[in-house]
Parts: structure tokens; sequence; C-alpha cells
């Protein structure tokens, strides 16, 4: 959850800059040069909401939409036929993911979670408060760009930009454009649409771009990082089950988990998921090394029905159980609490003991880690160190590090500028894709409601001559839409929050 300083902060915040806003403006000395100076900067305040509007930005957005005006035409009707289509697409989009959240609200399967499209984030909650810098900034970025998308094709169907501007909501920040109603009102259904679809375009094109970027990062960091050589720890989580003399390190470079080779992020995940799915893995000992001192544990049952023999609770020793190959019966299983590093270290991985007669010319039998449910013993090959054992739930080891696929290729580069990079071209991707599917929907308020308009203007002229139905048909569409919207916010919200 958002730590309570914090909230606290922020709404302290608001409440200093309300307060001295209502201050100046009941001040009979103070009110007009402080209006004046608001209004020469292009400054608004009202409560939790702060706006910004300039004019120099407007030169900047007439030369752009003079670049190339053939180039210009086919991109923003490129963008025409992207918005219609996406008009559509977050339909289906919104109603698959409010199907989805009602099938999670009616099961207790946690696997159903996993699988909406789409998800309400809410800081503090599903969003990493240590990850809310790149998520303001990337959401600004995508705003930023959605507006000179409106703004450049504004000016291309030549409507007159009064302003660009930028606000913060609470603790949001946005982006937008003021646009000369009487132009824009002058022009066709047509040259109307392609302004007000170049926002959403310009979100798809930045997702897509971003994701590119994201795709081609390690050729781009080749001369710097290299990849495919492991996985390199950058973060350890103090006091968890990888912190420790004999755990990992910030710059190890985690090669194998058990017999499951890690050339990066995404096989340690892999990894991790196979090894906590299957049975645990035994370990070909050799027959002598079982020694009376050991083999001789008393067994007992814990209460989930599994054998244990160590019951000092060592942090050395581990129950282990065999099948004797000298045993009066053949299956019957034995427990020998061993010393656990001394037993497993270079040895080789097994399922039966025929897996240890296949590649042992010693007598050797196959060890299984005796072991409570979902609990396994993992061993982590990690360069330089030895080998870390791991006793536990195999996701608890996941949550423990953070990895990239990123290894320096010189020691005076940093660790986190990958991470940094890969980091924000995610939230990239994930915030201006669901700005443009967002801003497509038939919503009041949303750019769907003027794509909405415009593009039932453009088709519907010849089919329904009266403006007026043509416009109760829009305004329908706009409730179901909104409805739809609000319905998936809201149940959205609940799911995350609530449960």
């Amino acid at each position: 959850m958002i730590p309570v300083s914090v909230l606290v902060c922020v709404m302290a915040a608001w409440c200093a800059v309300y307060l001295t806003d209502t201050l100046l403006r009941s001040s009979a000395t103070h009110r007009f040069s402080y209006e004046s100076w608001l209004a020469s900067r292009g400054l608004m305040l009202s409560p939790f909401h702060v706006r910004w509007q300039t004019t120099m930005f407007n030169r900047l957005f007439a030369y752009c939409a003079r670049i190339k005006p053939q180039a210009l035409y086919l991109w923003f009707s490129s963008g025409l036929v992207f918005g219609v289509v996406a008009m559509l697409g977050s339909v289906v989009l919104l109603i698959k993911t409010l199907q989805q959240t009602l099938a999670q609200m009616t099961t207790d399967n946690p696997r159903i979670g996993g699988q909406q499209t789409l998800q309400v984030v809410v800081p503090g909650v599903n969003l990493p408060t240590s990850q809310l810098a790149y998520f303001f900034i990337a959401l600004l970025l995508s705003g930023v760009i959605h507006e000179l998308g409106h703004a450049v094709a504004a000016l291309r169907e030549q409507v007159r930009v009064n302003g660009f501007g930028m606000f913060v909501f609470v603790v949001y920040p946005g982006a937008f454009v003021d646009l000369f109603t009487t132009h824009l009102n002058l022009i066709s259904p047509t040259q109307q649409l392609r302004i007000f679809c170049a926002g959403v375009w310009h979100n798809f094109v930045l997702c897509v771009a971003a994701l590119a970027f994201l795709f081609l990062l390690p050729v781009f960091l080749f001369p710097m990082y290299s990849t495919g050589g492991g996985a390199l720890v950058i973060e350890v989580v103090q006091g968890s089950a990888a912190d420790g003399p004999r755990g990992l390190s910030v710059g190890d470079i985690v090669t194998g988990l058990e017999d499951c080779p890690v050339r990066g992020v995404e096989d340690w995940t892999s990894c991790l998921s196979h090894l906590s799915q299957t049975p645990q893995t035994g370990y070909c000992v050799p027959t002598a090394s079982l020694q009376p001192s050991w083999a001789h544990g008393r067994a007992f049952k814990r209460l989930d029905g599994t054998m244990d023999c160590c019951s000092n609770n060592s942090l050395t020793d581990l129950c282990f159980s065999y099948i004797n190959p000298q045993g009066k019966h053949v299956k019957e299983r034995e427990y020998a609490c061993m010393p656990v590093r001394k037993m497993v270290t270079g040895t080789r991985v097994c399922r039966t003991d025929d897996d240890c007669a296949a590649h042992s010319h010693v007598a050797s039998v196959c060890v299984t880690p005796s072991l409570e449910n979902q609990t396994r013993f993992i061993r982590v090959t990690h360069t330089p160190n030895t080998q870390m054992l791991f006793v536990g739930y195999p996701p608890h080891l996941q949550y423990a590090v953070s990895l990239t696929n990123f290894v320096p290729r010189f020691g005076f580069l940093h660790l986190d500028l990958p991470v940094f990079l890969e980091t924000f071209c995610k939230y990239v991707v994930s915030l201006s894709g669901a700005l443009a599917v967002v801003n497509s929907v038939p919503c009041f308020a949303l750019d769907g409601q003027w794509m909405l308009n415009a593009l039932l203007e453009a088709t519907l002229v010849t089919v329904v001559t009266d403006r007026q139905k043509r416009e109760l048909i829009g305004f329908f569409l706009l409730l179901a839409g909104s409805a739809l919207l609000a319905a998936n916010v809201a149940l959205g919200l609940w799911m995350v929050t609530a449960r």
C-alpha cells in the first residue's frame, strides 16, 4: 500500500497551495497583482488541480505541420483508419475485459486474475511505489505525444491552435491542446476525424516505437553490455532467502537452477516455474557415503503427511529419502539426516537409481530431499561464488532478487542503466497503449466522443438525413460506451482494492 507519510505529504501540499491561493485572492492588496501574475504565466489553480498553458510551442507545431504536406496527409489518413478500427477494437476489448472481471469475481481460481486483458492501476496497490517515477514520466510523455498529434493535425487542416498546456490532477500529470472551435466546426467531418484520431494514432506509434526499442535494446547496448551468459543480480532483498554469506550478492551471475540452464531472466522465471510444478529432484550419492550415523535418523511424519528425520532444526542438515539397495524390501524407502552441502555439491541430478547407474561406475543411490508439500530444494549455480542452496517455496526465491539480462563488459558501467531503459520502455508501451485504447472508446469527454460524432456525420448523412436523429444515435452510442468504460473502471478498482 501507499505509505501514509506519502499520502499526508500530498494532502498537505495541496492544502497549502489551495490555502495560499485563497488568501491571495481574498486580499484586497495582492489580489490584482496575483491574478495578473497567474494570467501572464498561463496558470490556473483549483482544488487538487493546477494547469499551465502557453503559446511558446505554436511555432514548432506550425513548422511540423508544413513538413512534406503529402506525407503528412498520408500519415494522418492512416491515423484516421486506425482510429476507426481502434474505436471498434476498444469496445470489443472492454467487453472481453468485463467478462474476465466478472468471471474472476465468481471464482476462487487465482489463475483467472492474471488473464485480464486490461487492468486498473492503483499506485501502491498493484503498482510498486518504487516505480512511481517511471509511471508518471511515461504517462506524461504519452500525453504530450498524444496532444502533439492533435496540434499538428489541426494546423494541417487549417485549424488554429490557441495553445498547448500541461496539468497535474492530484498527482497524475497530463497534457492538452486548445483548438479554435470556430475553425474546427467549419471543416468537413473527414477533416475533423483526422484531427480527433491523431492523438490515439500517435499513442499507437509511440507504443510500437517503444516496443521496437525494447526488442532491439540488446543490439543497442551490445558494445557496453553482453547478454545470453546468465542473469545478473542487481538487488537482493535484505533478510530474504537469497540473502546471507552463502546467498546471492549484487554482481553475481546466475547460470543455472539445478539442471536447468539460465541464460537470462526469462530462463530464470521458466526454470523456477518448472521446478515448482515437477517432483523434487534427486541426487546421485555413492552408497558408501551413507554412513550409519546418518542413515539411522528416526523418521517421523509431519502434519501434512510428509516425512522428516532431522529433529534438531539444523541449518546444515536435511532429511533425504532413498531406497536402500541392501534392504529387505526392494521398494521400501529409508530416511537419512545428512549434511546437505556435502552430499549434493558436485553430484548429478536423478529421478531413480537407474539414472545414477547409467552415469557412474561407483555403486550409487538416488537420494531425494524429504520436504513439505510445495517446498523445494534448489541448487542455484552462480559465479564467482559457490552454489547457493535454497529450501522453500520457489516463488519466494523469485521475489527475493532482481535480475537483468545485461552484464557490463567494463567495470565502470552502471548495473542499473539497462534496467532503467527496459523498465521505462515497458511503462511507455503499457501506458501509451492504454491511452490509445481508452481514448478510442466512444465515451463522453474522451476523444472517442468527437471521433464518433465526426464518423456519424461522415457516413450517415445520406442515410439519416435528419441531423437530430444522427445526434440521437450518437448520444445512445456514447451512453453505452460510457457505461461500458465506467463498469470496467468500477469493477477493476473493486478487484484491485477490495479483494
